[in-house]
Protein backbone atom coordinates (compact mmCIF):
# COMPACT_ATOMS: atom_id res chain seq x y z
CA UNK A 1 0.00 0.00 0.00
CA UNK A 2 1.66 3.59 -1.36
CA UNK A 3 0.44 5.82 1.94
CA UNK A 4 1.84 8.53 0.26
CA UNK A 5 -0.10 7.76 -3.17
CA UNK A 6 -3.16 7.62 -1.14
CA UNK A 7 -2.68 10.81 0.62
CA UNK A 8 -1.84 12.43 -2.43
CA UNK A 9 -4.73 11.29 -4.66
CA UNK A 10 -6.82 11.84 -1.48
CA UNK A 11 -6.02 15.83 -1.34
CA UNK A 12 -6.50 16.04 -5.24
CA UNK A 13 -10.13 14.42 -5.12
CA UNK A 14 -10.85 16.63 -1.87
CA UNK A 15 -10.16 19.87 -4.23
CA UNK A 16 -11.97 17.88 -7.40
CA UNK A 17 -15.25 18.20 -5.21
CA UNK A 18 -14.92 21.72 -4.26
CA UNK A 19 -13.20 21.30 -0.45
CA UNK A 20 -13.99 24.10 1.47
CA UNK A 21 -16.33 25.81 -0.55
CA UNK A 22 -19.84 26.37 0.28
CA UNK A 23 -22.34 25.31 -1.75
CA UNK A 24 -26.13 26.88 -2.23
CA UNK A 25 -29.12 24.93 -0.71
CA UNK A 26 -32.49 25.77 -1.35
CA UNK A 27 -34.91 26.01 1.46
CA UNK A 28 -38.60 26.61 1.75
CA UNK A 29 -38.01 30.26 2.57
CA UNK A 30 -35.36 31.07 0.35
CA UNK A 31 -31.74 29.71 0.22
CA UNK A 32 -28.22 29.16 2.54
CA UNK A 33 -24.64 28.06 1.87
CA UNK A 34 -23.96 25.07 2.92
CA UNK A 35 -20.48 23.37 3.62
CA UNK A 36 -20.42 19.66 2.46
CA UNK A 37 -19.79 17.43 5.30
CA UNK A 38 -16.45 15.35 5.11
CA UNK A 39 -16.11 11.61 5.31
CA UNK A 40 -13.04 11.16 7.42
CA UNK A 41 -10.80 7.90 6.39
CA UNK A 42 -8.53 6.88 8.84
CA UNK A 43 -5.18 5.20 8.08
CA UNK A 44 -4.19 2.90 10.87
CA UNK A 45 -0.99 0.28 10.50
CA UNK A 46 -3.45 -2.60 9.64
CA UNK A 47 -6.35 -0.88 8.62
CA UNK A 48 -8.56 1.39 8.19
CA UNK A 49 -11.73 3.07 9.20
CA UNK A 50 -14.02 5.39 6.81
CA UNK A 51 -16.22 7.48 8.69
CA UNK A 52 -18.25 6.22 11.63
CA UNK A 53 -18.00 2.61 10.16
CA UNK A 54 -16.08 -0.67 12.01
CA UNK A 55 -12.32 -0.88 11.70
CA UNK A 56 -11.76 -2.66 8.42
CA UNK A 57 -8.15 -4.70 8.30
CA UNK A 58 -6.08 -4.09 4.82
CA UNK A 59 -6.26 -8.16 4.16
CA UNK A 60 -10.10 -7.84 3.33
CA UNK A 61 -11.08 -7.64 -0.59
CA UNK A 62 -13.65 -4.67 0.30
CA UNK A 63 -10.69 -2.73 2.05
CA UNK A 64 -8.49 -3.67 -0.90
CA UNK A 65 -10.82 -2.34 -3.52
CA UNK A 66 -11.26 0.81 -1.50
CA UNK A 67 -7.67 1.79 -1.47
CA UNK A 68 -6.99 0.97 -4.71
CA UNK A 69 -9.80 2.51 -5.81
CA UNK A 70 -8.09 5.77 -4.54
CA UNK A 71 -4.27 5.25 -5.64
CA UNK A 72 -6.23 4.68 -9.09
CA UNK A 73 -7.67 8.59 -8.53
CA UNK A 74 -11.22 7.54 -8.09
CA UNK A 75 -13.27 8.21 -5.58
CA UNK A 76 -14.04 4.82 -3.76
CA UNK A 77 -16.51 2.73 -5.76
CA UNK A 78 -18.21 1.45 -2.59
CA UNK A 79 -19.08 5.58 -1.61
CA UNK A 80 -20.74 6.01 -5.26
CA UNK A 81 -24.41 5.20 -4.12
CA UNK A 82 -23.99 7.46 -1.27
CA UNK A 83 -22.24 10.43 -2.86
CA UNK A 84 -22.29 10.20 -6.78
CA UNK A 85 -20.86 13.71 -7.04
CA UNK A 86 -17.77 12.98 -4.33
CA UNK A 87 -16.95 13.26 -0.95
Amino acid sequence: IDFDLILENIKDLNSLVGEGISQIEHTPRGARLRRPQPLPLTLYQNGIVVGNGAFRPYQHPATQQCLQDIMDGYFPSELQPRYPDGV
